[in-house]
């Protein structure tokens, strides 16, 4: 039985992911310091479910404390790390941006020195999209280069590539960081769109459109960026021959690491996807058009093909049934079905023609 390191456990991607390890077998330790970004009641309700499984155990800690990764690293000699904990959101990280330095910088920068120690035989960290910042030529593919962020978080982000790539090479330590796209699903983050136009939709409010709709994201159905993480588990860089790097791959010529976009290769326009929710709820949004936020990019688009040449895989999960499973869960989470049924037949909510 391998075990897995898990941090940012009992989040979004973090919680799927680690019922797909548990499902394949994997003995698991998540750490997560449940934090107070969004709805800590949402985190404790995915950690619960987790342990119900007898291979799971969780830390409920911040990674960035000093030596606390070292100790678990000692104690769980993990085979396999992935490294999800970081403090996410680019609006966010206008109003809070030392936040993001200590999670995200030195989160990473203790899980380094850890796996440095207690050599792990894979870590998988997490990127990000939006490290392609200003670049305009899409879609974005993994060997073109990323100088030019547009937030803070995504500054940060590039950061962690750039630090796991040092340690990477100077430890022979093999790492594959993924940069992952619009993730969204069941169990999501209320902070992303998904979540904050289902919710509004339903209660009949107003969405903020920014940059008045003209907008595209590649949206990542969360069981497919799972596949993609877990098929990648697999697929160990090594340090290249003479540094030799073959056509289309990004792996590092000096050292064992490699960055792989995860992505459902298609730019969807805000519109689509706004349809898209108004479709699963049966109900009509009403839009609040609004300028572009600061920090934000106008597109994002993957280029997953190096994905599929070293696992098989492509992401393919349907917008509209990815879009249809999140409502489902919403409200059967949060119990709005009987309460969207009795504000239609009283005529407070617009049904969709």
């Amino acid at each position: 039985m391998r075990t897995a390191l898990v941090t940012g456990s009992s989040g979004f991607i973090g919680y799927h992911l680690c019922q797909r390890l548990l499902h394949d077998g994997f003995r698991v330790v998540g750490v997560d310091n449940l934090s107070d970004y969004y709805d800590v009641e949402l985190k404790r309700r995915r950690q619960a479910m987790l342990q119900k499984h007898a291979g799971f155990t969780v830390l409920n800690s911040a990674i960035e404390t000093k030596g606390l990764l070292d100790e678990v690293f000692a104690r769980e000699r993990p085979d396999v790390v992935v490294h999800l904990a970081a403090q996410a959101g680019v609006r966010h990280s206008l109003e809070d941006p030392r936040s993001y330095l200590e999670s995200n910088m030195m989160g990473t920068f203790e899980l380094l020195e850890a796996a440095r120690s207690f050599p792990p035989g894979h870590m998988l960290l997490a990127s990000t999209s939006s490290v392609y910042g200003a670049n305009k030529e899409m879609p974005y593919t993994e060997t073109e280069r990323t100088d030019h962020q547009m937030s803070f978080y995504a500054a940060t982000k590039k950061a962690t590539e750039c630090m796991a790539h040092s340690y990477a090479h100077l430890y022979d330590l093999p790492v594959t960081m993924f940069r992952f796209f619009t993730v969204y699903g069941p169990w999501g983050r209320p902070d992303m769109a998904l979540f904050k136009f289902t919710k509004a939709i339903l209660s009949g409010t107003p969405i903020d459109v920014y940059n008045h709709g003209r907008m595209m994201r590649d949206f990542t159905y969360v069981t497919d960026l799972v596949q993609g993480i877990r098929l990648l588990i697999d697929v160990v860089p090594a340090r290249p021959v003479e540094g030799v790097v073959p056509a289309g791959d990004s792996l590092s010529p000096v050292a064992p690491w490699r960055v792989i976009n995860i992505g459902n290769s298609q730019a969807v326009p805000l519109g689509e996807f706004i349809a898209a929710i108004e479709r699963a709820t049966g109900l009509a949004a009403q839009r609040n058009p609004m300028c572009m936020q600061p920090g934000d990019v106008p597109a994002t688009w993957a280029d997953a093909s190096l994905l599929h040449k070293l696992t098989g895989y492509r992401p393919d999960t349907d917008l509209a049934k990815g879009v249809q499973a999140f409502v489902d869960w919403y409200r059967d989470y949060y119990g709005t079905n009987d309460w969207s049924r009795a504000s239609l037949a009283s005529g407070d909510l617009r049904r969709i023609s």
